[in-house]
């Protein structure tokens, strides 16, 4: 196995929070998916949870070399935590088209959270 690149991001809670209390609707629609909205909206710390989520959204993008432009959505890293294990990611859009690129086949994700702040870490992998 070959690592492809690493990513990690730490986000303050209360900016989520903040974002959540103001643009809930808008924002949750913009950056989560139906299913990553499922999973964290019913949390008692919903909050902590999202900003994971989002971490590792842009942790992936980090570990490919990638930023946030024309042509990459939110919605092309979804992020699938079955509770039992780390967090898994599926790519779509424009960023399953560079990971394709850059030839990855595997992904390793851990993602972490406290009141503060959430961080996420990613290594993308080929081979």
């Amino acid at each position: 196995m070959e690592i492809v690149g690493v990513g990690s991001q730490i986000l303050e809670v209360a900016r989520v929070r903040h974002l959540l209390e103001r643009h809930a609707d808008a924002f949750l629609a913009r950056v989560f998916t139906a299913d990553e909205r499922a999973a964290c909206g019913d949390r008692v710390h919903a909050a902590e949870h999202y900003a994971a989520v989002w971490a590792a959204k842009e942790a992936t993008l980090r570990s490919l070399g990638l930023s946030w432009h024309r042509g990459i959505s939110w919605a092309d890293v979804a992020v699938q935590a079955n509770g039992t294990g780390p967090p898994r990611l599926q790519v779509s859009g424009g960023v399953g088209a560079a990971a394709a690129t850059l030839r990855v086949t595997g992904w390793h994700v851990t993602t972490a959270h406290c009141r503060s702040f959430a961080t996420a870490t990613v290594i993308a992998t080929r081979g």
